[in-house]
């Protein structure tokens, strides 16, 4: 797949704005990275899930609340997530979270999330090196614990990093789509 025919759908669930902010990050730099509009942003509080297998390429938001919790608009639709078709699809996520005050279950939302999408048969991108990051525990670590499922940002804690570690992200991200 080339730059020049990317289209991208972002779908996020966001209760405070930083979700959604961190979103808009992502479209901007991969808009600006092809040089043209390839991703299109749906808020899941306002649109159903199954409008995501419109697109060959997914990139899904979601953030951990509490102590491992999903974010209010992914739970209300969590159960719709093993009835979409996404075989085949491309599939990246990036999750925010508070690596301090939740140590024990620093980005837990990002590694459930990515357990159901890994069975529906799509391939999963963007996964992001856990360094400089402190925590104890988390589900969104790979196997060998050497990194996350999913870019990890955590705008509580490390805000000053946020802006550089989406654009290192979503360059790779398109890297990873494009050598596909």
């Amino acid at each position: 797949m080339t730059p020049s025919t990317l289209k991208i759908g972002l779908f996020y669930g966001s209760t405070t704005c930083y979700t959604e902010m961190a979103a808009e990050k992502i479209q901007t730099k991969l808009n600006e990275l092809v040089e043209y509009e390839c991703v299109e942003l749906f808020n899941i509080r306002e649109v159903p899930l199954a409008e995501c297998q419109d697109f060959d390429i997914l990139i899904f938001g979601i953030s951990t609340w509490d102590f491992g919790e999903l974010q209010e608009d992914w739970e209300s639709k969590w159960i719709d997530i093993a009835n979409l078709n996404l075989t085949n699809k491309t599939v990246a996520i990036f999750g925010l979270g508070d690596q301090l005050g939740y140590a024990d279950w620093f980005q837990d939302a990002v590694g459930m999330l990515h357990d159901e999408l890994i069975i529906l048969d799509c391939n999963i991108i963007g996964y992001w090196p856990n360094s400089g990051y402190d925590f104890a525990e988390s589900k969104a670590l790979t196997e060998d614990r050497e990194f996350f499922v999913g870019l990890s940002l955590d705008d509580e804690n490390q805000y000053e990093q946020t802006d550089e570690r989406i654009n290192l992200w979503c360059e790779q991200v398109l890297s990873e789509i494009t050598t596909q």
